[in-house]
């Protein structure tokens, strides 16, 4: 009798899993109208550039084939986001010159954290617009779009915003926490471990407002391999110490802390999913993508991953993309290599167009979500 009924139980399982991922192929595709993005650099399309000093050439030459407000050669994943779901490239919140936000607004900005950081933290290029800042933008934008466009219903200046019955049926994507590691290594990793649950929670909060506000359709990436940025390992000691480095050639104190934070914040998203009954929240493993990508670099056609597309780095001498330096006595350009296409990181900090893509293709189509979820049907709760 125990027999049978444990049969019993792992067919059902099974049978639950099966018309799980049928309901899911036979789902019809969401109309998403809107996306409204959340994030740091790997997500900005434009808010950095607005807000400071804009982005310089060589970036953005390989696609936009001129400076896109994109750390990247070209696209970025929110790029190819929107191609999926075939909505315009979104126009960054901050920026008030030749702006469209009829189909959704970019709040990321290059640098952002979810936990707001302290003014000592911004002379490493640590943005003040946090995640609580940027929620605060949607608020102001979601009610001041709504007041404009009941005044100029009708008339051709209400085509470029967003029509306030939509907000509801728009998708609402977060990429961001990396900046929250890159602060936490500088303050030690003892306390960056203990500051994770606050970090994670503070997004689970931005979600849930959203949700509040009539937002029903979340699509939330984790952090990739920190330890696997080329930046990380530029001034690491030739041979590095012993077990500094991991499998891949990465900083592995860094890797695991990276693995930690994703952990944690899959637990929380599965939490919110309970907690928010009327919405469709999408975990997403980036890190599984880039990761991938990493150890089959050559299988799949890209160069050594750990080597920097753009930008002049020889031993300790290291020349930034887009800038000049000296090395020993000569003015060296730190500009792009020949065929961005075959690479992975762009500067050491970010991904090329290439290895963007390559991510995007790997997740959109729900092989690495939770639930397994393509995006086009991400409004679907499971």
């Amino acid at each position: 009798m125990g027999l049978l009924c444990g049969r019993d139980l792992v067919f059902g399982f099974l049978l639950f899993c099966v018309l799980s991922s049928v309901s899911v192929g036979l789902a019809a595709p969401c109309a998403f109208p809107a996306i409204y993005n959340f994030g740091d650099s790997n997500s900005d399309t434009g808010g950095i550039s607005a807000a400071f000093v804009p982005i310089s050439a060589p970036y953005g030459e390989h696609f936009f084939h001129k400076p896109a407000g994109r750390d990247s050669d070209g696209r970025l994943t929110v790029d190819f986001i929107a191609e999926r779901l075939k909505l315009p490239y979104l126009s960054a919140y901050l920026n008030s010159i030749g702006a469209n936000y009829r189909h959704g607004a970019n709040f990321a900005t290059g640098g952002s954290t979810i936990r707001r950081q302290n003014e000592t933290i911004f002379q490493y290029g640590i943005s003040p617009f946090a995640l609580d800042m940027q929620i605060v933008q949607f608020d102001q934008f979601k009610a001041r779009t709504a007041d404009l466009y009941n005044q100029v219903k009708g008339t051709p200046e209400a085509d470029k915003l967003p029509r306030p019955e939509e907000f509801s049926k728009a998708l609402y994507t977060f990429d961001i926490g990396q900046n929250d590691l890159s602060v936490g290594f500088r303050l030690g990793p003892d306390q960056l471990k203990a500051a994770l649950p606050d970090i994670v929670n503070q997004l689970a909060a931005a979600v849930k407002h959203l949700y509040e506000q009539g937002g029903r359709s979340f699509w939330i990436h984790n952090t990739g391999p920190f330890g696997c940025l080329p930046v990380n390992l530029f001034y690491v000691s030739n041979p590095p110490p012993q077990g500094y480095l991991d499998e891949l050639g990465c900083v592995k104190a860094q890797n695991e802390m990276s693995i930690e934070f994703n952990r944690q914040l899959k637990d929380r998203v599965t939490k919110l999913r309970e907690e928010l009954k009327e919405a469709a929240v999408v975990y997403v493993d980036v890190h599984a993508a880039k990761n991938g990508l990493i150890a089959n670099a050559k299988r799949l056609g890209f160069a050594d991953p750990l080597k920097v597309c753009c930008g002049y780095h020889v031993k300790y001498d290291h020349i930034w993309c887009g800038n000049k330096g000296q090395v020993n006595g000569s003015e060296i350009y730190g500009g792009s290599c020949k065929d961005p296409s075959v690479y992975a990181s762009w500067d050491g900090v970010h991904y090329t167009e290439a290895a963007s893509k390559w991510v995007a293709d790997q997740t959109q189509n729900g092989s690495l979500t939770d639930p397994p979820t393509p995006i086009t049907q991400a409004c679907h709760r499971l």
